[in-house]
């Protein structure tokens, strides 16, 4: 199992996976707050050829689900954008949450928005890498929240080979769902996990709060954190706050060697 870490404003990604001894990293490839083009890296081709795998974590504000053409029509050119940028460095999928309407959209059309970002690019020849869609802690509008939302997305995408999954542990914690056979019941609506997020929770079940914790000082007991990755048998990227970082490695490893 590839095990591996967020690199946060990392001008040497690399440099610092290798010191931590990780099999994946994850990165961004543009100012997450802003709408900003990607430039290519000068490490590009270090990154591209480095036994390290990476993955890339599109911005914070894009969402294709909008109904709002000022705000949905900017995220699927992101979204492209981002995408181009991550095959550049050999990435293997372009993380985009799965975003939220406001009050009196008409869900139907946020999860038909999904489907356009992927119906549109065929023409294009689809995308640089899979678009892995990540599950969300709250908004009682968002569309990957709840498995219920996420089996009506997956009606609308689910027929694209582009279209991945990206669990993430803290998320659906905050979002109400029970951690234990979680992998399962997602499966049975995706038919797959492409990258699991492993994330403690600094609040409680059920809060909406996306705030997370460091393995062994959340609200999650561990060892189900543990069983998620084992269970999920996908690349596990920790998105723990960096000083815990080297310490939820080694728990992780000898928790999945035992």
């Amino acid at each position: 199992m590839r095990i591996g870490a967020h690199l946060r404003e990392d001008d040497d990604p690399l440099a610092t996976a290798t010191d931590l001894g990780i099999d994946v990293f994850q990165m961004f490839v543009t100012d997450p707050q802003k709408w900003n083009k990607p430039v290519p890296r000068d490490d590009a081709a270090a990154i591209r050829e480095s036994p390290i795998d990476v993955v890339v974590h599109s911005s914070y504000q894009i969402n294709v689900a909008s109904l709002n053409n000022r705000l949905r029509m900017p995220s699927r050119k992101a979204v492209e954008q981002q995408a181009a940028a991550a095959a550049d460095l050999g990435a293997f999928g372009l993380v985009v949450h799965g975003g939220h309407l406001r009050d009196n959209d008409d869900a139907a059309e946020g999860f038909a928005n999904w489907r356009k970002l992927f119906d549109r690019q065929v023409d294009k020849g689809g995308f640089g890498v899979p678009i892995l869609i990540e599950n969300t802690a709250g908004g009682d509008h968002a569309m990957a929240r709840t498995l219920e939302a996420i089996d009506r997305l997956w009606e609308s995408v689910g027929d694209f080979d582009q279209a991945g999954f990206c669990l993430d542990t803290c998320h659906a914690w905050a979002g109400g769902e029970d951690l234990v056979g979680l992998v399962e019941r997602v499966r049975a609506i995706t038919g797959r996990i492409d990258l699991v997020h492993l994330n403690n929770s600094r609040d409680e079940f059920d809060s909406g709060r996306d705030r997370h914790a460091n393995l062994g000082d959340g609200h999650i007991d561990p060892e189900v954190l543990a069983a998620v990755a084992a269970a999920a048998d996908a690349p596990v990227i920790l998105e723990t706050p960096a000083e815990g970082i080297p310490d939820d490695l080694a728990y992780l490893r000898s928790a999945l060697a035992g």
